[in-house]
């Protein structure tokens, strides 16, 4: 007997994480979903369509999210130079919205992307490895913002009992050439090891978590045993071996 599809919407489909990862989430063998695309710059004719959602309208996505079993939260301003008032309106407002959403529409879990960038002062000053369970130390506006979602996630967990699972995403990107300096090779995330993430995120066990997600870089300076453990994620590239190659493939 077949087991049921888990329906899982995903927001901010048209972004960078959505143009790279998402053709790998739906192809791969091991993905049960019934993927619903979204964006705020939406393609309804398009091959898989995505329907328009802006974020930042509670009824919209509470009326978007009825039947849904999980959200994948990719919307958001995305450039750690994102100015104040994009920030607040979208990452701030937006989570804040998503999360109100899922819980009025029953949604079971939230996956939300997060943000290297919610550690980044940690880069700055060179103080690796660094641990999930450190103190958050945001390098930016845009770092503050994904510290509140992940902490408005844990709200919302302990108050309303949805799961939420956040993951600090390295730097997600198919033009694995633009990293051209050792630190953004070290966080580099290729799109399979991304879309596995993705997957891990929605189907494990735990019910909370903040996890780090990046590839198996030789140069990597953030702990992936939560993920390792908890998710059962396993990247299966490493930025130095792709260079040396010249693709991903």
């Amino acid at each position: 007997m077949d087991r049921p599809r888990t329906t899982v919407l995903v927001t901010g489909a048209a972004g960078t994480i959505g143009h790279d990862v998402l053709r790998l989430l739906r192809e791969d063998e091991e993905t049960d979903f019934d993927l619903r695309l979204s964006d705020a710059d939406a393609d309804a004719d398009g091959d898989p369509p995505v329907e328009d959602l802006d974020v930042r309208d509670l009824e919209a996505v509470t009326t978007a999210l009825e039947g849904v079993d999980t959200v994948i939260h990719l919307a958001g301003a995305a450039s750690p130079e994102a100015p104040w008032e994009d920030v607040l309106d979208l990452n701030i407002v937006g989570t804040r919205t998503v999360l109100e959403g899922a819980r009025q529409a029953g949604v079971r879990r939230v996956v939300l992307a997060s943000s290297n960038h919610a550690m980044g002062m940690y880069d700055r000053d060179r103080q690796w490895p660094v641990y999930n369970h450190q103190p958050p130390r945001p390098d930016s506006l845009y770092g503050v913002s994904k510290v509140f979602g992940e902490v408005l996630g844990r709200f919302y967990h302990d108050e309303h009992g949805l799961d939420v699972i956040a993951l600090r995403i390295g730097w997600e990107s198919g033009d694995f050439g633009a990293a051209d300096d050792e630190l953004t090779q070290g966080m580099w995330t290729s799109p399979r090891d991304m879309a596995q993430a993705l997957r891990r995120a929605v189907q494990a066990p735990v019910r909370f978590g903040i996890y780090y997600v990046t590839s198996d870089n030789a140069a990597r300076r953030w702990d992936l045993t939560g993920a390792l453990v908890d998710l059962g994620y396993r990247p299966q590239d490493d930025w130095r071996h792709v260079a040396d190659r010249g693709t991903l493939e």
